[in-house]
């Protein structure tokens, strides 16, 4: 029987965990003080535990321990020394500061950045794309409203459920988080725009949730373009108007130049922006108009429109790890555990995304993140079983649809 080329000498996780750097994280979390008093389970066992249930979609600390006691000869190529009873995890989930794990996720995201950007995927794509920053956020839903105040109410029951709003940044060419931060879902989403964190001829996209005159001036005094829907009942007043037929599907745009005033005690607040008016098909082939609102003069409305539909981008990622990463159970009632998973599910996805980009065959991320839970603790190389998985299917298939031999008595 010929033998498969994919094995290797440590197991699919392992090779996962290669990845980071253990003294690097220990050193994060000693200097944030998630050392203090700990014997046993530092932050590299909390780490490697917490990783291995998100991408295995454990949803309980019971199911989290019967896994791992499963597997736990592998275990010992993880050079985990100690395995935690379930009080000890939920424990080091409540006390240790869920923000070393935002430090272990920006640790990998810089070191391994250069991987998610390739010069020779992005050949053909426009100028701005590179400098092109987009913003939004997704709302987790909790199980009660006592540790993040939620929005709404539930109406069948007429109760609040509380809920954590994740603030996500992203460069468009890069398609991960790169910036994140977390509120409760009661709270605006103009939080997260922070003018001072933006530097010059950057660009921003965002959905009109963000609009704010005061800050879209800043950003303009900065040399930050900003381009976002805008919101129906703005008042302003128009200086120019022009139509322009443009040569793709968009028709007649109409493009205006309008100049909005807000009065507050303390100061009069004016901010001039251009209004970009276009003809948009829905998926049923319906005509809706669309106006964006930018403060850019100079780019054409066909790169402006262009610009908004990237916006797309943090919406399909946000589908993709809700999808593959299934939020819908805890491991902690605290906020703290609750932000911890958060981040090791954004580790997880970032890792996942790392793996796509090396592998040269054509994997769908939802394709790759199911299989690698499923091979998690074989013994297969990552790099060749998933550039040429078919090699060991083509051989069991020929093995089945051979005739077996017959047995003799004698």
């Amino acid at each position: 029987m010929n033998k498969s080329t994919h094995f290797i000498g440590q197991p699919l996780y392992v090779q996962l965990l290669n990845y980071f750097n253990r003294d690097k994280i220990l050193s994060l979390s000693q200097a944030q003080g998630g050392e203090h008093y700990i014997k046993k389970f530092d932050a590299w066992h909390h780490l490697v535990v917490m990783l291995y249930a998100v991408m295995m979609r454990l949803d309980s600390l019971r199911e989290i321990k019967a896994s791992l006691f499963a597997n736990v000869n592998r275990f010992n190529h993880l050079g985990l020394k100690h395995f935690p009873c379930r009080s000890t995890l939920s424990d080091a989930n409540k006390r240790r500061d869920s923000e070393i794990f935002g430090s272990i996720y920006m640790n990998l995201y810089e070191k391994y950045r250069h991987e998610l950007y390739s010069d020779s995927r992005n050949c053909g794509q426009p100028k701005w794309l590179k400098n092109l920053k987009i913003i939004d956020s997704t709302t987790i839903s909790l199980f009660s409203n006592l540790v993040f105040k939620g929005v709404g109410r539930n109406p069948k029951t007429g109760k609040k459920k509380g809920g954590i709003k994740v603030h996500t940044e992203i460069f468009a060419n890069e398609n991960v988080p790169s910036d994140i931060k977390f509120t409760s879902a009661a709270s605006h989403d103009q939080f997260a725009l922070i003018p001072e964190r933006y530097a010059n001829e950057e660009l921003i996209a965002s959905d009109r949730a963000y609009i704010n005159y005061e800050k879209f001036s800043e950003l303009t005094q900065r040399g930050v373009i900003y381009v976002t829907k805008m919101k129906n009942n703005l008042s302003f007043e128009r200086i120019a108007d022009t139509d322009y037929q443009m040569t793709t599907d968009y028709g007649v745009v109409r493009v205006e130049t309008i100049l909005f005033h807000k009065h507050t005690k303390e100061k009069d607040i004016y901010h001039k922006a251009r209004k970009i008016t276009y003809q948009d098909k829905t998926k049923k082939g319906k005509i809706r108009f669309i106006s964006l609102l930018t403060n850019d003069f100079q780019m054409s409305a066909e790169d402006i429109i262009a610009i908004y539909k990237r916006r797309w981008q943090i919406e399909t990622l946000f589908k993709q790890i809700k999808q593959n990463f299934p939020l819908r159970y805890f491991y902690g009632e605290s906020a703290n555990a609750i932000k911890i998973q958060i981040w090791i599910t954004l580790i997880a996805n970032l890792l996942i995304t790392l793996v796509k980009n090396k592998i040269k065959r054509p994997w769908s991320f939802s394709g790759l993140a199911t299989m690698i839970r499923i091979l998690l603790m074989s013994y297969v190389s990552i790099q060749s079983f998933f550039e040429l998985p078919h090699r060991d299917w083509d051989r069991l298939i020929t093995q089945v649809k051979a005739p077996p031999e017959e047995l003799s008595l004698f």
